[in-house]
Order: C-alpha cells, then sequence, then structure tokens
C-alpha cells in the first residue's frame, strides 16, 4: 500500500511585501516549497505519491525554478481552485485508482519544517481511527468577539489545529463529494461533516505555517539549529 500527499500551495506574497508568493521564497537556500516537499519525500514511513496543488499562473515559475534549483524529488502538478478547498477537490479528482492507497495526507505547502516524527504519529492514527489531525495547545488568552461585546474563553479547552492531516483514502474521496460551504475551513471539517469523528494527535510547535516575516525568520532560526 501506499500514501498519496497533497500539498496545498496557493498563497501570494502580499503579507510579505514580496513579489514572489511565499511558498517560493528561500528558507535555508532553497524555497520553502520545496523543503516541504522534501519533507515526504524523505520519511521514514516510505514512498510517497506527492501532488502540488498551485494556481494555474505559477505552474511555469515552479518549472523554473526546480530547474534554477536542480530539484528532482518526484512531484506531480495539478492546478489548484477558488479556495483551498476547491484545490484539494481538483487533486483527490487527479487521483483515479484507489486500489493501492491506504492513506492520503494533506498539508499546507508553507509547513516546511514538519517532522519525520510528527508525519508518523498522525499517519499511524489515520490508519487506525480513518480521520487523524495534529494539534497544539494555545499559549495565548483568547476572547469571542461579537458585534458588541466580547468574552473570554478557557483556553485550556482549546486546541490550535495543524497539518498534515491524513484520512483513509475512501473516505476522503467520500467527503469531497460534499457540496462546498464556507465552513470549511480544513480537510477534518470536511470529514466531520462527512459524519466521521476525527483523533487529535500531539502536533509540534516547530511546524510553523508562514505566513508573515516573522514566521520566515523564526523557520530560518529553527533551520540553523537544527542543523
Amino acid at each position: 500500500m501506499k500514501t498519496i500527499a497533497i500539498i496545498v500551495a496557493g498563497g501570494s506574497g502580499t503579507r510579505f511585501g514580496a513579489q514572489l508568493p511565499k511558498q517560493f521564497l528561500e528558507l535555508g537556500g532553497k524555497p520553502i516549497l520545496m523543503r516541504t516537499i522534501e519533507a515526504f519525500g524523505e520519511n521514514r514511513d516510505g514512498s510517497f505519491d506527492v501532488i502540488v496543488t498551485l494556481p494555474a499562473d505559477q505552474m511555469e515559475l515552479w518549472r523554473t525554478m526546480c530547474e534554477r534549483y536542480g530539484f528532482v524529488v518526484p512531484h506531480r502538478v495539478v492546478a489548484g481552485g477558488e479556495t483551498r478547498w476547491h484545490s484539494v477537490k481538483n487533486a483527490l479528482d487527479s487521483i483515479g485508482d484507489l486500489a493501492d492507497v491506504d492513506v492520503i495526507a494533506v498539508h499546507d505547502g508553507v509547513r516546511p519544517l514538519a517532522t519525520a516524527e510528527l508525519i508518523h504519529r498522525v499517519l499511524e492514527a489515520a490508519r487506525r481511527d480513518g480521520a487523524a489531525i495534529p494539534v497544539v495547545p494555545l499559549n495565548d488568552s483568547v476572547r469571542q468577539v461579537t458585534d458588541d461585546a466580547s468574552h473570554a474563553l478557557d483556553r485550556a479547552s482549546l486546541r490550535a489545529v495543524q497539518t498534515p492531516q491524513a484520512f483513509d483514502a475512501r473516505l476522503l474521496i467520500e467527503a469531497y463529494k460534499q457540496p462546498f460551504d464556507l465552513t470549511f475551513t480544513d480537510d477534518a471539517s470536511v470529514v466531520e461533516r462527512y459524519g466521521h469523528s476525527v483523533t487529535l494527535v500531539d502536533g509540534d510547535p516547530q511546524n510553523l505555517k508562514i505566513t508573515r516575516p516573522m514566521d520566515l525568520a523564526l523557520a530560518e532560526y529553527l533551520l540553523n539549529t537544527d542543523a
């Protein structure tokens, strides 16, 4: 059996004030997206079939960057969609035969520091329970805001959700046959709407999602610390 990893990369460089989309910015001498793909290409759980979703107008740039950096980790590219949901749906529709696929993992293209241990934890839980996501405790106090007021929430009962999120392959395919809904913020929300519970596993605070310049600076520090 094999595992498919769908890596969703559809960001822009707006928050960075950058000309390049953020997944193409360099981290440790190579584009962020390349490091994200490598996390699966080098994983101890065996070979992954890696599918990367990119906006159609970024595909030629990605091909050029792969040539420039000599990037040869096997993967194929699928055009993304209007939202993250549509991008994952496009990737799922491109898979075809599931006969030898057990689990599909979905990961953010700008989370380049996912470790082999984290990926393994999520995959094992998905194989056991059908659906698994990594989560981490919140450090900050949180409040829920309404139109005219706010109130404190108990952060001990809350968790921040990361990726990769992993699912039984057939379960995820069936869940994504549901019509799109604005409440589908991640793959777990799609699977839960379909009626399947989701297992929480320990995430990793260093599994950063790079969305702002300070995230990139911290990722550079963590990368150099681990080197």
